[in-house]
């Protein structure tokens, strides 16, 4: 016979499973049809399965006095799903307990208060344009790229994936690259459904129709030939880095910009997102989005740097081991790299610690860094040890950069984790640059020791993407306001 309290707790876990349930068609309509993205404080709920969403409403209690309980945020979402919006990722989860426990509805009804909230993007008649992407090359960051860009695809997407260039390859190449994106070692099997054209050399993935252009170089290619113009092409081959290399694809017809996923040399601008996107102008022909680790240590240095001043400091990356290392031992030209990479850590070097410098110029000359790459597949760790202009202690920066995570313009960038349990895995998939590790936080007074996880591989497509957006002149406001 069940207890009391075992029915109360069945009886309430179903109640939260309807109301997920009820939430999930809400939310990929409000996706596809108008380019809103909800999540609730910081956690994306797009695809997201039942007990995701009901995870995410449960991690509002690890922030806030009071739970948020989906019976409360759902009526907020099926207000938004009636009002004209234009694109945005909003939080339900914030603009619901702002209004419930934070006394900000002050007499006004929940559609009232989302109309307050959300006037910035009440829809108006000026539409932003459909950009073509390419991916010129078809690696681990082409493929999560890819991943990324088929998920926004539909009626109301802004960039819109047309094709994928590739070495020429054997008869069979079509299908192992579609295979290639349809399971994942790391990231797991394709959300969706993917079949070939073999005829027409075309990948269809969940309504995206992307073309694989076979070719040597970019001087091959006539993109207009395949009804793709203005395009962005982004390269992730790694293949070049300075403006000579890059600019042979704004030879070929049909291009318009282009964006390494690697940093660059010379005069070409890094970006990392969230810290430096106001620096890419419209006339901008080629831009970088920086490093993976360049992007996960630069916005947390800047939140520091704003609030505490840094005098010096040294940033050591763990690395999970990448393609540029040997499976076994074999030649490598450089040192150390020809050493079997899933057997050894290998102590090996990093530009990003200089490379802030082109994000956060105020930390020019002030940063050493160095890198070790580790037998993993995929998640990293910068370890930043920091000297402060002001003293402090482990609270209160841990809960300075808890507050950045959530209620900042770095909130898509940092996020923050409490647990004493997590390890490199819990990571794969985080859409963020970098996640804080407030655990691990070491402080003595004006010297401050941080530990940042990344996923290298996901987490920095993310940032890819937002790049992409901004070099299309495309605007997708975080909401509500901080």
């Amino acid at each position: 016979m069940t207890s009391h309290l075992e029915e109360q707790y069945q009886t309430s876990w179903q109640e939260r499973q309807t109301f997920a349930e009820n939430m999930q068609p809400i939310i990929g309509q409000l996706f596809r049809n108008n380019g809103i993205e909800i999540s609730v404080y910081g956690r994306p709920l797009v695809n997201a399965s039942a007990i995701d969403i009901i995870k995410a409403h449960k991690s509002v209690a690890l922030h806030e006095e009071n739970k948020l309980r989906l019976r409360e945020s759902f009526p907020f979402l099926q207000a938004l799903a009636k009002m004209p919006l234009a694109p945005a990722r909003i939080d339900v989860g914030k603009l619901a307990y702002r209004y419930l426990f934070k006394g900000e509805a002050n007499g006004l009804s929940i559609e009232q208060f989302l109309e307050k909230e959300l006037s910035t993007i009440a829809k108006h008649t000026d539409v932003q344009e459909t950009k073509d992407v390419v991916l010129y090359g078809f690696g681990r960051i082409g493929r999560l790229l890819a991943r990324l860009l088929i998920e926004r695809a539909g009626p109301n997407a802004k960039l819109n994936l047309r094709a994928i260039v590739i070495r020429p390859g054997k008869e069979d190449d079509l299908e192992k690259r579609a295979s290639l994106l349809r399971r994942d070692s790391v990231h797991g099997a394709f959300n969706g459904s993917i079949t070939i054209d073999k005829e027409n050399n075309v990948i269809k993935a969940n309504g995206a129709f992307i073309k694989i252009i076979y070719a040597k170089s970019p001087s091959e290619i006539d993109y207009t030939a395949y009804g793709i113009n203005n395009a962005l092409v982004v390269d992730n081959t790694g293949i070049w880095s300075d403006e000579e290399g890059l600019g042979q694809h704004l030879q070929s017809k049909g291009v318009a910009k282009v964006l390494l996923t690697a940093p660059a040399k010379g005069d070409i601008k890094n970006i990392v997102y969230g810290v430096n996107e106001d620096m890419i102008l419209a006339d901008d022909k080629i831009i970088s989005a920086a490093s993976c680790t360049t992007n996960a240590i630069t916005p947390v240095l800047k939140a520091l740097n704003d609030e505490y001043g840094i005098r010096n400091g040294h940033v050591e990356t763990v690395h999970s081991y990448t393609n540029d290392q040997n499976l076994i031992d074999n030649y490598h030209p450089a040192p150390r790299r020809g050493r079997s990479a899933p057997l050894n850590m290998v102590i090996s070097t990093t530009g990003a610690a200089k490379a802030v410098a082109k994000a956060l110029p105020e930390l020019k000359g002030l940063l050493t860094g160095n890198a070790i790459r580790v037998p993993t597949p995929n998640v990293s760790m910068a370890i930043m040890n920091l000297n402060l202009k002001k003293s402090t202690d482990k609270e209160a920066l841990n809960d300075y950069l808890r507050n950045i995570s959530l209620n900042s313009k770095l909130q898509n960038q940092v996020d923050y984790t409490a647990s004493t349990e997590i390890v490199s895995t819990d990571l794969v998939g985080s859409r963020y640059a970098g996640v804080v590790d407030s655990q691990a936080t070491i402080v003595d007074g004006d010297r401050a020791v941080l530990y940042v996880w990344y996923d290298n591989e996901f987490g920095y497509s993310c940032q890819v993407v937002r790049v992409m957006l901004a070099m299309a002149d495309i605007n997708v406001p975080t909401l509500p306001l901080t």
